[in-house]
């Protein structure tokens, strides 16, 4: 599993967020929701230090991250991050 991040995405990070060089944000399955690789689970994200990183980016100097113990989820396939100027948000991909 590899992850990318959009630029625009990184800098929606940053303004929503504010996120600066040497934050880390973890992506993580949570119990609930809809649109997600597993029925019943849906993808949540959090700023934290990372413990056992299973995929990471640093971008920006920012790190962005799926702990090991959340790889399942990703079902072996690509995580990408985008923005979407039409929503102003962000968008996750896994492919």
């Amino acid at each position: 599993m590899q992850i990318s991040i959009s630029n625009p995405a990184i800098k929606w990070f940053q303004r929503e967020l504010g996120l600066n060089e040497g934050d880390s944000v973890r992506f993580y399955a949570r119990y609930g929701g809809f649109g997600g690789v597993h029925k019943g689970f849906s993808l949540a994200m959090e700023i934290m230090e990372p413990v056992n990183p299973g995929a990471e980016i640093i971008e920006n100097g920012i790190r962005f991250f799926v702990e090991e113990s959340d790889l399942w989820y990703f079902d072996e396939k690509d995580f990408r991050i985008k923005y979407s100027r039409k929503f102003d948000e962000i968008e996750f991909i896994v492919e």
